[in-house]
Parts: structure tokens; sequence; C-alpha cells
């Protein structure tokens, strides 16, 4: 059965290292038959959440920005693969801000079931992307269909494009392929 699979990169960088991770698992969702869509943040406008609430009532935010949109692509999508650089052993802000903006959906009803997290990092310590994955479990543990499904770091590369070799890039082609 096809899945509509959406990916959001948060890196700020041309030629990012979690882009590539993205790009790859993109290309192996849709070998396997999977309608796979990249939202890159960098260049959205995408404001911080204001705690208003008014999502609660209208299934939106209030803010008229690009957060809107991609939250409703996020609703749509059976499964949401997030990729971002590790900054200080957390998810970068631009995905937190994405994640805190997609409020709107814990009000209603989303198809998302499966949730993926593709990390880098130049720290390649194991114990790097802990943070980062218990920081995206809290935001899942809010919708109570979704689960963790898998998660794939790649440690040890800082410069753009430095992760052309190593070996997560192909692990991210097959985690896409299993999706």
């Amino acid at each position: 059965m096809q899945k509509c699979v959406l990916i959001i990169s948060s890196s700020m960088r041309n030629r990012s290292n979690s882009d590539k991770l993205a790009q790859q698992f993109a290309k192996g969702a849709e070998e396997a038959g999977n309608k796979v869509e990249i939202v890159k943040l960098k260049g959205k406008n995408l404001a911080f959440c204001q705690g208003c609430l008014a999502c609660a009532k209208t299934g939106h935010c209030a803010i008229n920005d690009d957060g809107n949109e991609i939250a409703e692509k996020m609703k749509q999508a059976d499964v949401l693969v997030f990729a971002t650089p590790i900054y200080y052993y957390e998810l970068s802000g631009q995905m937190k801000t994405m994640l805190d903006r997609a409020n709107p959906l814990y009000f209603v009803d989303y198809a998302f079931r499966d949730v993926y997290l593709l990390t880098t990092a130049a720290d390649q310590d194991a114990v790097t992307p802990e943070r980062a994955v218990n920081g995206l479990e809290g935001w899942i543990s809010c919708f109570e269909k979704a689960g963790l499904a898998g998660t794939l770091f790649a440690g040890g590369v800082d410069a753009a494009g430095e992760i052309e070799e190593n070996p997560a890039v192909e692990k991210a082609y097959e985690m896409g392929r299993r999706v």
C-alpha cells in the first residue's frame, strides 16, 4: 500500500549533511512505491507559537505564515520524517519551532502513525542524539495514534557535504525503503 511520506528538513546550510540523509530516505521510500515530499524549513517564513490556543477552536494556527501549510501537510501524511542537525545536543531551533507550530494537529484527526528522526552532528559520541530523540518523543507522546518508528544518527560530520562517505547515507536509504 502506497503511503504519503512527508520529510521536514530543518538545516539552514547549503549541501547540509542532514539534508543528504533526508534525500536518501526519500529515494528509498520512493523506490518502495511511496509518495514522498521534502519540505525544507530554510527560506520559510515561520514565526514562533504565541501560545494563544486559537488552534483549539479553529483547527489551524492564527499566525498567517508558512507554518500553517506545513502543519496541514503533516496532518495529511501517513509518515513523518524529521531531519535536523543537532545543536548543543538538541533538535535545531528551526525544528523545535515547527513542532510547536504543529500544535493545531493535537485538536484534529491526523493521518500520521510512524515518525522517524534523522540527525547529524559534529560530535560522534553515541549519546549525542539522545536529547534530540527525547525531545521528539515528547512531541510524539501528545499524539496517541503515532509512534517513533526509527532514528538514525550520523556523527563526526561537521562541514557541509562531509557526510558523503558516511555509512549513515546508505542506512537512510534502507530506512526509507522499509517505510
